[in-house]
């Protein structure tokens, strides 16, 4: 057996696929349900409808998922989210 060989066959394939990652973001205290509305109109182009049922889930459920895309996109909305005050978290796309 080659060193090649014996390399591919002990790596893991889903290892080196990137799974999509998503931007949850969850409820806090602080910040008004009309201002997280605001921010999601702002920051995503989320239609005032579409940012409003997912600010309600937000405050309902805790938390939900804004984005998703590569980690380095999850990155650049969390911070962008952090800058506007909001509580938000990447992790992997566990449905995929």
């Amino acid at each position: 057996m080659s060193t090649d060989t014996m390399i591919e066959s002990e790596l893991d394939i889903s290892q080196l696929v990137d799974k999509p990652w998503v931007t949850i973001v969850w409820d806090d205290p602080v910040n008004l349900m009309s201002y997280v509305t605001y921010v999601f109109i702002k920051l995503f182009g989320f239609s005032p409808e579409k940012a409003n049922s997912l600010m309600l889930q937000v405050h309902n459920e805790g938390r939900a998922v804004v984005s998703n895309g590569s980690r380095e996109e999850m990155e650049r909305d969390v911070q962008r989210l952090h800058e506007h005050g909001l509580w938000a978290t990447l992790q992997r796309d566990d449905k995929n």
